[in-house]
């Protein structure tokens, strides 16, 4: 079988890394082969992440896409990776089911969010339901989570299935050894998702007056927390997992609005995979992944996040590694590559007719 994956990015983009190019190697070992075509470059990103100048890379990367939809009829399926073309209206994946190219539409966040809620009334109104179009016209619709599994239902997907995020477990291991002199909470994203730890600034500090702690952002801008107790740690595919090693407590901390409901929960999965046990947002999947007081603690206002990181400080190293071992189970369980990867195939395979 042969597959052109259309994706948003290529490996430096998270999501296109973790939802599609980290199962390739299994593909090709069950006789699949699949062409990799990226909207958008890692200069994109790069230009994102530092607040640059992206259209340049937005023509070129439309330009790109346009020449490999043309040899999209020699291939078995497509996968798409949310939409063919951002805010442009679902022409292309209306073309592809009218000519009979099967395709599966995957979403790891609520992307139709940035259509329905835009704040401008035009793009509501003329784009509004563009995601609903694409995952009905999809022969099928891979979902992240419940909450974007009953969108495509409700949008009158063929076929629904739920796949979540997941980790190679032979990357994320568990780091045994010495504890740290000063246990590290830490944090892991990009300078984008690092907003989502500003609320919690005034805890950090609390922490900091009463125990001896650290807090640790991997990806996030160092002058974005110049004079926090926030420690700004460099990100790459390469040290992120001896990083997340570093961590004696892992944090996901959400606003709670309708684009966060519709997140995965990559993090915590991350987390739980190298050990180490996690504190989250009540929001979305994560009441799923994290179970109360097993592998984690869910925490809602800045006193509870307080008093659940207090409690995950004071169990010590013992009390935290037993926690986190209930975390590595269940990822090795449910949220792993060799437990999905299967399912995900099964799924690709279903969409051709």
């Amino acid at each position: 079988m042969n597959v052109l994956l259309f994706s948003r990015y290529g490996s430096l983009g998270a999501s296109s890394r973790v939802r599609y190019l980290q199962y390739l190697p299994y593909f090709r070992d069950q006789g699949v082969t699949v062409e990799v075509a990226p909207l958008f470059s890692d200069a994109y990103l790069q230009a994102l992440y530092n607040s640059g100048s992206r259209w340049r890379e937005v023509l070129a990367g439309y330009m790109r896409r346009f020449g490999a939809l043309g040899r999209a009829r020699r291939f078995d399926v497509l996968i798409v990776e949310k939409e063919l073309y951002p805010f442009l209206p679902a022409v292309v994946e209306r073309l592809l089911r009218a000519m009979g190219v099967p395709y599966v539409a995957d979403y790891d966040d609520a992307l139709f969010h940035r259509y329905d809620r835009h704040p401008r009334a035009l793009v509501r109104r003329l784009l509004g339901r563009k995601i609903d179009a694409v995952m009905r016209h999809a022969a099928v619709v891979v979902a992240g989570n419940e909450y974007l599994a009953a969108r495509a239902r409700k949008a009158g997907a063929d076929r629904v299935e739920v796949i979540p995020t997941v980790v190679d477990t032979e990357r994320y291991r568990l780091l045994p050894g010495p504890a740290n002199e000063v246990p590290v909470v830490g944090w892991i994203g990009t300078p984008r998702t690092s907003r989502y730890l500003q609320a919690l600034l005034p805890v950090f500090e609390a922490l900091q007056r009463e125990v001896p702690v650290r807090f640790a952002a991997v990806g996030a801008r160092e002058a974005d927390f110049a004079g926090t107790p926030v420690e700004a740690w460099p990100w790459s595919v390469e040290t992120e997992v001896s990083s997340i090693q570093k961590f004696d407590i892992g944090i996901m901390p959400l606003q709670d609005s309708p684009w966060e409901r519709g997140k995965c929960g990559y993090k915590l999965i991350q987390y739980m995979a190298c050990g180490v046990p996690v504190v989250a947002s009540p929001v979305g999947v994560n009441r799923e992944i994290v179970t109360q007081g097993e592998n984690g603690l869910l925490a809602e206002t800045a006193e509870e996040w307080q008093k659940a990181l207090q409690e995950l400080l004071q169990r010590g190293e013992a009390g935290r590694r037993t926690m986190g071992a209930v975390g590595r189970e269940r990822v090795e369980h449910w949220y792993s590559l060799e437990a999905q990867a299967p399912r995900f195939l099964a799924a690709v395979k279903g969409a051709v007719r």
